[in-house]
């Protein structure tokens, strides 16, 4: 493996205001994590830096819908996702945030460095402005049309619908977040960074250089912003909340929060530094240090065209050699949305799936989304584990132990002569660390994780063909290197499983009780696990998910899309006026259910006697969905008589029961105030 011994390894920084969901996890931080414990096995430096960003105006506009401050937002959320990253495994050295004293200080350097170089432009220009609120209104505070594909719905800064950035005043009729109010254009004062200036050095390095290595999803939308030509950016804010501006007349402002949050990779590594007694220039510096961004596709105009140019333009960075960015991840066929809950929030996963961190690892890497989005359903999450975490990786492990105990009594036993299928057992074995570090390398963390389940395969295969239970009865000493053999596999498994599995790395290696391999051992050593070793007990590394556990899940995320629709439900506007006169036509009376039964071959209809205390008479009813026809025998219920008789089904319906929805969308009776009103009497 021909690789730098330094690498810096950052991931992209997730807003304060609210926590992490699988679709951060499958586009960021798995593989990440996957990648920087993969470096670590083979010997690599690694920082592997990450952090919290805290002045999103996001985060302002949750502080204002919850009637409290900024800090209160970030504060509570910064604390659920650190802990939630430390719980799921991801292999921070440091993870910080951008409200830290480090980072404010580190950020504001950088700023002045470049103003005081002259690589700003100032301009004085027209932003727009809410005057009820009496403030300029930063990008996540106006929402208008995209002026690119027309949804009505885009940010000032970016449409989530097609991708395309833009500058607020762009948008077609837009309306203020705050207010709802059309803003005026007021003028105001700002720096830029003029990425025009820097079209030539990005144009060399990325379309004449060397990174058409680059994904094709990133290095397509780097080549169409390049070639659409670069404008000035602006790097500050008429905001309130995040880093004031440090030079004369920048008061009220504050660094703009794409130009500070990149900074924070720089901050969060000092911080690292500074704790562990290291020099934090070597990782961002020196040029033999290899730095990887991992991000989703949203944020690749800002690390492979924005930051570069910051850091160029401050001179004494290193360069990005790789921004491997993955698409998006839907889920159960939707769009994942904080706002409308439909997400799987990994501190609720974490909870309701104790010890299986594993699990979500493994089928987030099955499905991530790395050439085009790509869909997370719960079935698929059900079946990953049950068919391949256990019935594969698990039930390979749990045979070899618990043979090798029955046994042996837990020691590994001496082989005898090897046969030409153990021979090529074994050789194989030794190819699985090129062959899944050629991918990771590549940054195809999908397919790595797949080969990681070949070797488990490999294994199931060996001892289903070998048959040691068949064999003991007959022949000892082959018996013994069958298990010998299967014992090198599970020794591989234990340490090229810890990038993807690293809690099921540790149970392994606590199994074996052997945890001297490293990840080039495996391909050097003929021996990887010592025959007279002992080794321990067997436990179940994976266990088999229900349909129970599946189902709750997905009663959970019809309970959001439900409550979403009720929250998004209009109020009809009220029908023509009529007179007192066709009101009076109507016939409203009070009745009682007397029988109901299901109409054959109808989903929603339910066929009714209802007492109308003038008659009893057959009445059809939409109500199916909602009640069975034991909860509505002897219900109250408000009739009216004198419509029309119509035939559905072939049945005479001689009425309607008049019903309503509450706001989540369930049909409920309108009922006579008091159960004891008399059948018959009007409604009025």
């Amino acid at each position: 493996m021909n690789t730098p011994k330094r690498y810096t390894i950052t991931t992209a920084l997730p807003y304060t205001n609210g926590p992490i969901h699988i679709g951060h996890l499958a586009g960021v931080y798995v593989p990440a994590d996957i990648y920087a414990r993969y470096l670590r096995l083979t010997g690599n430096d690694v920082a592997l830096i990450g952090g919290s960003d805290e002045h999103g105006v996001p985060i302002t506009i949750k502080a204002k819908k919850e009637g409290v401050t900024p800090q209160d937002i970030v504060d509570k959320y910064h604390a659920i996702i650190k802990k939630s990253f430390e719980d799921f495994g991801i292999s921070y050295d440091n993870y910080s945030r951008t409200t830290a004293n480090i980072h404010h200080e580190t950020a504001s350097e950088f700023f002045k460095t470049l103003y005081d170089k002259g690589e700003f432009i100032e301009e004085v220009t027209e932003q727009l402005y809410d005057e009820e609120a009496n403030q300029f209104l930063a990008d996540r505070f106006v929402i208008g049309t995209c002026p690119k594909c027309g949804n009505e719905e885009s940010y000032g800064d970016q449409c989530e619908n097609c991708g395309t950035s833009h500058n607020a005043t762009d948008l077609i009729n837009p309306k203020s977040a705050l207010t709802g109010n059309t803003p005026t254009l007021k003028e105001t004062k700002h720096w830029f960074l003029p990425l025009d200036k820097h079209e030539a050095f990005l144009k060399e390095w990325i379309l004449k250089g060397h990174k058409k290595d680059w994904k094709p999803n990133v290095y397509g939308q780097v080549k169409s912003w390049i070639d659409d030509g670069l404008r000035p950016r602006a790097v500050t804010r008429d905001l309130d909340w995040g880093i004031p501006v440090p030079v004369e007349g920048g008061e009220g402002k504050v660094l703009y929060v794409w130009f500070d949050a990149p900074i924070g990779y720089i901050s969060s590594t000092k911080e690292w530094a500074q704790r562990e007694g290291k020099d934090w220039e070597p990782y961002w510096k020196d040029k033999d240090t290899k730095l990887v961004h991992f991000i989703g596709k949203d944020n690749i105009v800002f690390h492979c065209i924005i930051f570069p140019a910051m850091l160029k333009a401050e001179g004494s960075y290193i360069l990005p050699d790789n921004v491997p960015a993955n698409e998006f991840l839907n889920l159960e066929g939707n769009k994942l949305s904080t706002s409308k809950n439909w997400a799987v929030w990994l501190h609720e996963y974490l909870e309701e799936f104790p010890g299986q961190q594993d699990v979500l690892r493994y089928v987030l890497n099955a499905s991530a989304p790395e050439t085009k989005d790509n869909d997370f359903t719960w079935k698929d999450f059900q079946a990953r584990n049950n068919n391949e975490l256990v019935a594969i990786f698990g039930n390979f492990i749990n045979r070899v132990v618990v043979l090798t105990n029955k046994y042996y009594e837990g020691v590994v036993p001496q082989p005898a002569e090897f046969s030409e299928v153990d021979d090529e057992t074994l050789a194989t074995v030794k190819a699985y660390p090129d062959v899944i570090a050629s991918s990771i390398e590549r940054y195809r963390f999908r397919e790595a994780g797949q080969e990681l389940m070949n070797l488990a395969r490999l294994g199931n295969k060996y001892l289903a063909d070998a048959e040691p239970w068949k064999e003991i009865k007959v022949d000892e000493e082959r018996t013994k290197t069958i298990m010998f053999v299967a014992l090198q596999i599970a020794s591989a498994l234990a340490t090229l499983s810890e990038p993807f599995l690293p809690f099921t790395s540790k149970k392994l290696k606590g199994i074996l009780l052997y945890t001297e391999n490293s990840w080039n051992d495996i391909s050097t050593k003929d021996i990887l696990i010592p025959a007279n070793h002992q080794i321990g007990k067997a436990e179940l590394l994976f266990s088999k998910i229900e349909d129970e556990a599946i189902q709750k899940q997905l009663d959970k995320l019809e309970a959001s899309k439900k409550a979403n629709e009720a929250a998004n439900k209009k109020i009809e506007p009220q029908k023509d006026t009529i007179t007192f006169d066709d009101f009076i036509k109507l016939d409203i009376r009070v009745g009682t259910i007397l029988e109901a039964e299901k109409m054959p071959k109808a989903k929603k209809l339910l066929v009714l006697k209802v007492d109308t205390g003038i008659d009893v008479r057959t009445i059809v009813s939409g109500i199916a969905e909602s009640f069975t026809p034991e909860e509505v025998v002897g219900k109250k219920v408000t009739v009216l008589v004198n419509l029309a008789p119509r035939a559905l089904r072939g049945v005479d319906s001689e009425g309607m029961i008049l019903m309503t929805e509450t706001a989540e969308g369930k049909l409920v009776f309108v009922n006579p105030d008091d159960s004891n009103v008399a059948n018959g009497l009007h409604v009025s």
